[in-house]
């Protein structure tokens, strides 16, 4: 590190075997944890909470003030999780007062131009493509993969172990373990692939494709389905997180299979 091309806050902690490169800017309230790679041109601004293990590309800036009318210059924070990989012009935004901070879990990879916005809250072992924006408020549970150049509407909840294609607008809720596609955004079938990867047996796969069966190509509306699949179908973990998932969905969720419609 060449401390005449960087400008470090003299408050700034910074973990031990951390390399940063130079004409790096990192302000004020930045704790920066062990081992990080942190590469030219990057700002880290105050509020900044970044794990172990991090690597930071070129010309991200992580922990800017939110990009909302709302904001007032309250205290808050950005935390970013260990092992988790940052590409090139990434923006993450910190939070407001509605939840005082934008988190990003373990082991995640925001691809180059990924815009992260205030409050969102991103899980572990989440991967976001290229060029994809996501708006304030908005909930990426763990294991999902969004892809290149989509847009995430405020407030929306993208489910566990889902994957979404390339340049989606995604205006409602994604269920987890599903495949979504299509314009408007619609079911495509569950992750199998994806579920396969991560150690889901064949039975499990099979009770998630019964859950979306009866979810989505049985022609009830979700309220029947609910109560359908609350009755007929066996408990287990994976049941349980889609119903849970569909209880709390406030925005709803995306429709069903080939332009079906669901409603309730």
């Amino acid at each position: 590190m060449n401390s005449h091309l960087t400008n470090i806050n003299p408050n700034a902690i910074i973990g031990e075997g951390t390399k940063i490169s130079p004409f790096v800017s990192i302000e004020d309230d930045v704790i920066i944890g062990k081992n990080c790679s942190i590469a030219p041109n990057v700002v880290i601004c105050s509020g900044a909470r970044i794990g172990d293990n991090v690597q930071i590309y070129p010309g991200a800036i992580i922990s800017a003030i939110p990009q909302d009318l709302k904001y007032s210059g309250e205290h808050s924070l950005v935390k970013i999780g260990d092992n988790t990989i940052i590409r090139e012009y990434v923006t993450v935004n910190r939070g407001t007062v509605a939840n005082m901070e934008t988190v990003v879990g373990k082991n995640c990879m925001l691809m180059a131009y990924v815009h992260i916005a205030h409050d969102c809250v991103i899980g572990d072992n989440v991967i976001i493509a290229n060029s994809c924006n996501l708006a304030g408020h908005i909930e990426v549970h763990d294991w999902a993969i969004i892809g290149g150049a989509s847009a995430v509407h405020q407030f929306v909840k993208i489910g566990k172990h889902s994957i979404l294609a390339g340049g989606s607008l995604v205006g409602k809720d994604v269920p987890p373990f599903i495949k979504a596609a299509r314009y408007p955004l619609s079911y495509a079938g569950i992750n199998s692939i994806g579920l396969r990867r991560r150690g889901f047996s064949n039975e499990q796969i099979n009770d998630i494709q019964n859950v979306y069966r009866k979810l989505y190509l049985n022609g009830m509306n979700v309220t029947q389905a609910v109560r359908e699949i609350s009755a007929t179908v066996a408990i287990s973990v994976e049941r349980d997180e889609i119903l849970s998932f569909i209880a709390n969905s406030n925005r709803g969720i995306i429709k069903g299979y080939l332009g079906r419609k669901i409603g309730g």
